[in-house]
Parts: structure tokens; C-alpha cells; sequence
């Protein structure tokens, strides 16, 4: 399946020599840690909102104003995590001769190509059990230049292999494929 998304993409000549899909399923990030409580809050509050104003029978606007963080809260709940799961479903990645490859299909279709020759800062976050994340270029360090990159990983505009497993092995395979020939 990994290799279906880059058919009709792949350069000539051009071979595969790894492939993979990000970890599927729920995920938590290092920043959930400070995002799960903070949703909590906010839902929370929004939900009590919502009970208050409807128990009061306040105007047909007060109801809908609540409705809206209502909606919002549970986003950040439970709904960040869901929509994140899905998006890395069918995410593929692939490291070949000449290039890395990222490409996540529709609906938030997009396809990444980055030549080994002009490859950016590369990092490797290890985690455990040999899987990591590693990262194509410096990532964009304010909230406001993520968009939802920052509460939905899979959708984060640097360029990345999220969560794959053994990434130390795909990092070393790109740190010498990348690496200058020398000719005698």
C-alpha cells in the first residue's frame, strides 16, 4: 500500500530502498501533556455554559454562542486525536536512491519530494522501542505558523516521518545514501 501512493511519481530509474506508513491509531505528543488538561478546562467550562444558558431559556443567541465552544472543546478532546488517527492512516513515506518521499492523500492531499543532494537539517526524536519521529528542516517554532500542525500532528507543515518504527536504521540509511560520493 506504501508504495501505491508514489506510482506515477517516482523518477526514472529511481528505486525504493525503504518504505513505511506512521504509527496507526491513538497517538499522544509531548505537548498533550499541557493541551489534555487545558481542553478539559475549556470544555468543561463550555459545557457548564451551555446547561446554564438552556436551563435558563436565555436568548436563541446565548444558546448558539455556547454551542460553538461546546463544539470546539470537544475537538480538543477527543476529536484531535480521532481526526489525527485518520489522517496517518494512509500516509506513506519512502526513502530512495535519490530523494525522501511523504505523500497523504485526500482529503488534505499533499506530496513532499526532497532530494537527498539539497536535504535540509535532518533530526531524529527517538523514542522507545526504536520508534521516532524524524524531521526534514527546522520546524516552525510559534503556534501561528503551525495551523492545526500543532493539535493535529499528521497535518504539521515541516516535513516529517512521523512516529515510524525503527527509525534509527531509516535515519542512518538517509545519512549515507545523503552523504557525498567520492570518486577515485
Amino acid at each position: 500500500m506504501t508504495t501505491d501512493l508514489f506510482a506515477g511519481r517516482m523518477l526514472s530509474g529511481e528505486r525504493v530502498l525503504w518504505s513505511g506508513q506512521p504509527r496507526q491509531g491513538l497517538m499522544l505528543m509531548p505537548r498533550d501533556a499541557l493541551l489534555i488538561p487545558f481542553s478539559l478546562m475549556w470544555c468543561g467550562f463550555a459545557i457548564f455554559w451551555e446547561v446554564s444558558v438552556t436551563n435558563q431559556r436565555a436568548p436563541g443567541f446565548f444558546p448558539l454562542f455556547g454551542a460553538m465552544f461546546v463544539c470546539v472543546g470537544l475537538y480538543f478532546v477527543v476529536g484531535r486525536f480521532l481526526f489525527d488517527a485518520w489522517l496517518r492512516r494512509d500516509m506513506a513515506y519512502a526513502v530512495t536512491d535519490r530523494r525522501v518521499l511523504i505523500a497523504r492523500p485526500a482529503p488534505f492531499a499533499r506530496f513532499i519530494a526532497i532530494s537527498l543532494e539539497r536535504l535540509p537539517d535532518v533530526r531524529l526524536d527517538e523514542g522507545s522501542g526504536g520508534r521516532g519521529t524524524i524531521q526534514f528542516g527546522q520546524s516552525a517554532t510559534r503556534w501561528g505558523n503551525q495551523g492545526l500542525g500543532n493539535l493535529t500532528p499528521a497535518l504539521d507543515p515541516t516535513p516529517r516521518f512521523l512516529a515510524i518504527g525503527d527509525a534509527r536504521r531509516v535515519f542512518d540509511l538517509i545519512q549515507r545514501t545523503s552523504a557525498p560520493r567520492v570518486s577515485r
